[in-house]
């Protein structure tokens, strides 16, 4: 039988899962290299079906590539607003993203040529995009373990984004991550800090052999 962590490793894990939080507000001090690039490989090392590696991550330096997907997502933030109706004013109040002040700025993306794979995706081709979802995870608890903030953006154009990193037919991007330094994580996650939203029981997610009436 295989051997657990260590008390003091496994609680280092889920400290990790508890304490992650998406961020927004971020300090501009440079990532260290050394440390981006173990969030990286450690993104590159999520579970995938078939083992497909789907991710592709892509770092943007330059400084008017960042504006212009911020341009991006600031566009879109305002049609969300719109399409809020009656949440739309206390929607605009929330900050959703901190492009221009984190340290790093990274899109993940899908991979072109995924129809090539079908082990686990006959049925479920989705399962690229949950394999993505890993790899954007193991990256978030993996940034909280190193003390910085990460944050996923998902309020953006996609065709848009497609041009402005030149992406090959069939490729989608699917969050442009915000990684830095931060002044303090928040002791919970903002959108229930600001009464968006609260999180959902465990005992409403979890039921037993078929799902509840």
């Amino acid at each position: 039988m295989a051997k657990p962590f260590n008390e003091a490793d496994r609680d280092a894990v889920y400290r990790a899962i508890y304490e992650r939080r998406d961020m927004r507000h971020f300090v501009g001090d440079p990532v260290d290299a050394a440390v981006l690039q173990r969030l990286l490989d450690a993104a590159h090392h999520a579970p995938s079906v078939g083992f497909m590696q789907p991710w592709r991550i892509a770092r943007i330096t330059d400084p008017a590539l960042r504006t212009a997907l911020h341009a991006n997502v600031e566009s879109e933030r305002l049609a969300t607003a719109d399409a809020l109706g009656k949440r739309r004013e206390e929607f605009m109040k929330l900050k959703v993203e901190g492009m221009l002040e984190c340290g790093e700025l990274l899109v993940m993306a899908l991979m072109d040529g995924r129809e090539r794979h079908i082990f686990g995706r006959r049925t479920l081709p989705e399962m690229d995009l949950a394999s993505v979802a890993c790899a954007i995870q193991n990256m978030w608890l993996a940034a909280r373990a190193e003390g910085l903030g990460m944050g996923w953006v998902s309020l953006f154009d996609v065709d848009a984004v497609r041009r402005l990193l030149r992406m090959p037919e069939g490729a989608r991007p699917v969050a442009i991550l915000c990684l830095g330094h931060v002044d303090h994580f928040y002791s919970e996650p903002m959108l229930q800090t600001e009464r968006w939203a609260e999180r959902t029981p465990l005992a409403d997610c979890v039921f037993e052999n078929r799902w509840p009436e």
